[in-house]
């Protein structure tokens, strides 16, 4: 063979290469769009609790939204994950699950997520909580040790946001006076929101929550219960925003409860900082599955 048909050959092979990877890369993309999560409904005691699933396996990474949110708020994660089951799920009295008149306690949420789960045909998960989700997920956990592989706090609490004294006069005026003072408390929340769309689509979704069950989902998150302070044997994340809300020894006492903890506190972002910086927010939950080898373990 002579240089010039060696010379050939390779550029022929370089080509194929080239081509052959941008198919694959091509394939890969349509798989990542093709695989939209699909709406299923759990029955929970007497309602219907609406969740999406997508992708397959009995092992899920599974997310769990705040106070009068639902399932679009990981709308930049859901889809994220690929070759990971990943369950999005609207809590009773949100998004498209029903709202009975019931008492919206952490615990009552946290039996919901399990019969969730049931329905999905799913055995452990990693949950990821955000905000009211996080104390949402820490007593799933307390309830189903043995279905829980690991936790993710997102701009969430593990102990009470303040005295009981303080949290009962704000349930009480919210009960009192809910039309002014949830818009004013949302409001608060939004204020580092840069984003004016993204801003009215939350204030929109979380106002459109029934008064019931944001009165209700308010006091069961300020039950004292809830911060009990038992150990967390599993590996957890923690990724807040940087805020004067949060104590100087936040990660501290996260330690204290958790020792696996995987800690970050960010800078330039708002409570809904998974909705703001999503790329950014996936890629450091997605180290945190890998070095744990969560979804490799269902493999094995």
């Amino acid at each position: 063979m002579n240089f010039k048909s060696s010379a050939r050959l390779i550029e022929l092979f370089n080509k194929s290469s080239v081509f052959a990877a941008l198919l694959f890369l091509l394939l890969c993309t349509g798989a990542a769009q093709s695989a939209e999560p699909k709406s299923r409904f759990a029955k929970f005691e007497k309602i219907k609790v609406h969740y999406q699933t997508s992708g397959k396996g009995q092992d899920a990474l599974v997310f769990i939204h705040g106070w009068t949110c639902n399932t679009d708020f990981w709308r930049g994660q859901t889809g994220a994950f690929p070759g990971v089951r990943v369950i999005a799920i609207d809590l009773p009295g949100h998004g498209r699950s029903d709202k009975p008149q019931t008492d919206y306690t952490m615990d009552y949420f946290a039996r919901s997520i399990e019969a969730v789960m049931r329905d999905a045909k799913v055995n452990r998960a990693v949950l990821a909580g955000h905000s009211m989700g996080t104390p949402v997920v820490r007593q799933f956990y307390r309830l189903y040790p043995e279905k829980t592989l690991g936790l993710v706090i997102v701009d969430g609490g593990l102990r009470p946001f303040a005295p009981k004294e303080q949290t009962d006069q704000f349930t009480a005026a919210l009960k009192a006076n809910y039309q002014t003072v949830a818009p004013q408390m949302i409001n608060g929340m939004l204020t580092p929101v840069k984003d004016e769309k993204l801003k009215t689509q939350i204030r929109t979704a979380m106002l459109a929550t029934p008064q019931h069950v944001a009165i209700s989902a308010m006091a069961g998150m300020a039950d004292e219960k809830v911060y009990e302070r038992d150990a967390i044997k599993i590996p957890v994340l923690a990724v807040l925003a940087k805020s004067p809300f949060w104590q100087p020894d936040t990660e501290q006492f996260l330690r204290s409860l958790a020792p696996q903890l995987e800690f970050y506190m960010w800078d330039d972002v708002s409570h809904f900082l998974m909705m703001e910086k999503p790329q950014e927010f996936n890629k450091t939950l997605q180290g945190f599955l890998i070095t744990n080898k969560f979804f490799d373990k269902a493999k094995s």
